[in-house]
């Protein structure tokens, strides 16, 4: 049964992802990765907004000092409110391009990346900082995705999609450990993509061809999966006043015969409780 959701954004996105709420500005961040789109999205007036970049854009967060931070084919770079734009960390590599990015607890960005054609060992995880310091944290790495962060900072959790698992680090001051497996996804229930941590701890984990979101307690357990009418789900994040909304990301690149709905923003209303994203100190 189709989980009960809202249309935020009818859209046709080839590659839609990266949902982020932007707190200060009362708005949610979406992109569409190949067709190097930033949008926006104000529900308390229906206001959107679109922005064309020169690059493909895996994601795009709030800068704790305005403007954001986006996750580039080539790199990692700032946009200021004032539409201009600089590298902070430009590192092109022929065939690759920037994936999903999160803001950790401490304000860096650990931003991933993956090659066009998704060979296993492609891609990477980094995290950056404010100053532009970049550390590989992971070099072996098909296609990075979802990343986020227990609610006492003490986990962090991490998706390479073709693994179909999620994964799990202890974390501390910016450094992560002991991975291991948090959940594996079955085969024939789709790939998963893009996370989000709720305020109990709670992880949901949309699932790229399985048409759904699951929504895993912090032992491991599923507790709830929200249904919807599009095979390729791509990412999930909380967002509203209240952080209680939980917004989708839906794509149509690769369908023959997409859904009406393939590749716009989902929300279902009232889905829990999100947790507050800390902006990129930088």
């Amino acid at each position: 049964m189709t989980t009960a959701f809202d249309v935020a954004v009818r859209a046709e996105a080839t590659l839609g992802e990266g949902p982020t709420w932007d707190a200060a500005a009362g708005r949610l961040l979406w992109l569409d990765i190949l067709g190097a789109r930033l949008h926006t999205y104000d529900p308390s007036t229906g206001r959107r907004s679109v922005r064309v970049t020169d690059q493909h854009v895996g994601a795009a967060k709030p800068r704790a000092g305005g403007g954001l931070v986006l996750n580039l084919r080539d790199g990692v770079g700032l946009l200021d409110e004032d539409g201009s734009f600089r590298w902070l960390h430009h590192e092109p590599v022929p065939g690759r391009r920037a994936n999903d990015a999160a803001v950790a607890p401490d304000g860096s960005l650990w931003a991933g990346t993956m090659r066009y054609d998704e060979a296993p060992g492609g891609g990477t995880l980094s995290r950056l900082t404010g100053d532009g310091t970049a550390e590989t944290v992971l070099d072996d790495v098909a296609v990075s995705n979802g990343i986020g962060w227990s609610p006492d900072h003490s986990l962090m959790y991490y998706i390479d999609s073709p693994t179909r698992r999620v994964d799990v680090f202890d974390h501390s001051e910016g450094r992560v450990a002991n991975r291991r497996t948090f959940v594996g996804i079955e085969e024939g229930a789709g790939f998963p993509d893009g996370l989000t941590v709720d305020a109990e701890g709670c992880v949901w984990v949309a699932l790229w061809d399985g048409g759904a979101v699951r929504k895993f307690t912090p032992s491991g357990e599923l507790d709830r999966v929200l249904m919807l009418p599009t095979p390729r789900v791509t990412a999930c994040a909380f967002g509203g006043a209240d952080l209680t909304d939980l917004y989708i990301t839906t794509a149509r690149v690769g369908l023959t015969d997409p859904h009406p709905l393939a590749g716009s923003l989902l929300v279902v209303p009232d889905a829990g409780k999100g947790l507050p994203q800390p902006p990129f100190a930088g």
